[in-house]
């Protein structure tokens, strides 16, 4: 069913690579290029995922798993390149070979290169196809490869165990599993969950949403204080809830905060490995949960950190219904500019990405970004133990990278803010930055400017009528009036005054509705 969607996806939109996974691997030592070629074709000969493609048979897709499969691994020597132009051309080549699309006809799904920076350092970029990946995969390969190229280098076998089971037969499991009267259960419940939920989030974007998604993104990192951090962890036990739903809480605030939306709809993902025998294998096992959560009445914190403890376990009690299904039954309005169902995503990780130490070899994951995003916005944090990090993924058409700025200072003063005072409403907790405070508050207020000494007020109006003669000078609700009319109707009142006798130096007293002016008729 997952496998499913990502197919008709690519059917309708051919060039879309904005489900291809990237990462990217620093080799430290010397690399020997024949064996990291030769442990990848180990990985692919295990994994039968990875020997899989997608044809077409009567209008849906069947999955074709072959026999056999050679990867080559191309080399690209950037050595005689000074290190800003190898900066660089490793992010051109890392855009193209993550931009590339894929053929889901053709095997296998998974592109590689390694960029040879100096004798002793290396770029691995891998890129595979979301159909037959997802991070926790990632993960797996990684920790095969280090394995694997560790034998193969005294040359040893492989190490590693023949698997169980393939994904083939989680594949013909899920299935069956959806003709059954559990999944029936976990559908009426999501049903009944998503049921007149908002199709979508009305974030204050830079720009208007295009009618077609482009997934061009870009990532804005941030880190949280080994204070703060202790604080949040704090709060979440005191509270008995866990630390993702403080953070999700927090997150949802903040949006509440921008949109004024009571009823928010969030993506999050889980791993969706259940059982031990698919926790090694490489395939798309990861499902996403809706949390549906209402933020009505302009509750404090705690009380909302009350209300999404009970979304949570109400998704993670029903999450084993693939999204796919669940989108697939409740049709909503189909529109290429967004996602269904949902536009922003919460991630809480752990941090993995532990260096792979090996004989004369060290692996390290890097934190490149493969220049898209599959929402309009993502915030990942990651659980470093000792703080938090992480980042805000953006849709780059519709924010601007100043806004996501200012988006990642307001999340951070909110969490301080939630820490100290709980109790707090939404509508009172902290948001703005202190350059923003004294913007709003001092800078954009300083109107003072200096007048001529020696002309009044109405001359000086009627000089900004000749300078500007059709600029608006005057709005009341859904009317306006230009100088030159303005002008125009204040000589009309000073001529009936004149008429009924009154004399320079005489005051004179008016008394109209804001509105009379529209009506003015001396």
């Amino acid at each position: 069913m997952p496998q499913q969607r990502l197919w008709f996806i690519q059917q309708l939109e051919p060039q879309n690579s904005g489900y291809n996974e990237f990462s990217c691997l620093q080799l430290t030592g010397a690399v020997n290029v024949a064996i990291l070629e030769k442990s990848f074709n180990e990985i692919i000969k295990r994994h039968e995922s990875l020997r899989t493609s997608f044809e077409t048979l009567d209008g849906q897709p069947v999955q074709v798993i072959h026999p056999t499969v050679t990867l080559k691994l191309p080399v690209v020597d950037l050595r005689n390149l000074p290190p800003t132009s190898q900066d660089v051309e490793v992010e051109l080549l890392s855009a193209e070979i993550t931009q590339k699309p894929f053929d889901l006809a053709f095997c296998p799904l998974l592109r590689v290169m390694l960029l040879q920076i100096n004798e002793q350092e290396h770029l691995l970029l891998l890129v595979t196809h979301h159909i037959v990946c997802d991070v926790w995969s990632t993960q797996v390969q990684s920790q095969e490869l280090a394995g694997i190229y560790e034998a193969f280098s005294t040359e040893k076998p492989s190490p590693l165990p023949e698997l169980p089971i393939q994904y083939a037969d989680y594949s013909i499991w899920q299935h069956q599993w959806l003709q059954g009267e559990r999944e029936k259960t976990q559908l009426s419940y999501w049903k009944q969950q998503l049921a007149d939920a908002p199709t979508t989030l009305s974030l204050p974007t830079d720009r208007q949403r295009p009618p077609l998604q482009s997934f061009k993104g870009a990532r804005r990192h941030f880190k949280l204080s080994s204070r703060l951090t202790d604080m949040l962890r704090s709060l979440s036990k005191k509270q008995g809830v866990t630390l993702f739903m403080t953070l999700l809480a927090a997150f949802q605030a903040q949006l509440y905060r921008y949109t004024a939306q009571e009823d928010i709809c969030i993506g999050s993902p889980i791993a969706n490995r259940n059982h031990a025998d698919i926790e090694e294998l490489i395939g798309f096992f990861v499902n996403t949960l809706v949390l549906r959560t209402d933020l009505s009445g302009n509750p404090s914190f705690l009380e909302l950190l009350n209300r999404v403890r009970e979304v949570c376990f109400g998704a993670y009690s029903h999450a084993e219904l693939p999204f796919e299904r669940l989108v697939g039954e409740l049709h909503p309005e189909r529109n290429l500019s967004h996602n269904p169902l949902f536009q922003v995503m919460f991630v809480l990780q752990e941090d993995n990405d532990k260096d792979l130490v090996l004989p004369g070899l060290t692996l390290k994951w890097l934190q490149k970004h493969s220049g898209r995003a599959l929402f309009d916005l993502t915030l990942n944090v990651v659980d470093a133990k000792s703080e938090l990090w992480g980042y805000w993924e953006y849709n780059i058409d519709l924010f601007d990278a100043s806004t996501v700025e200012r988006m990642v200072g307001h999340f951070t003063n909110l969490l301080e803010d939630v820490v100290s005072q709980p109790e707090k409403c939404l509508s009172d907790l902290t948001l703005l930055t202190e350059p923003e405070r004294q913007n709003l508050l001092v800078n954009w207020n300083n109107t003072a400017t200096d007048y001529l000494q020696d002309k009044c007020i109405h001359e000086l109006f009627e000089e900004q009528v000749e300078k500007t003669p059709d600029a608006v000078a005057v709005v009341f609700e859904n009317q306006q009036l230009s100088y030159r009319e303005l002008n125009r109707r204040a000589n009309q009142l000073a001529h009936y005054l004149r008429s009924l006798g009154v004399k320079p130096e005489v005051l004179v007293g008016i008394c109209v509705e804001r509105s009379s002016i529209w009506s003015l008729d001396c």
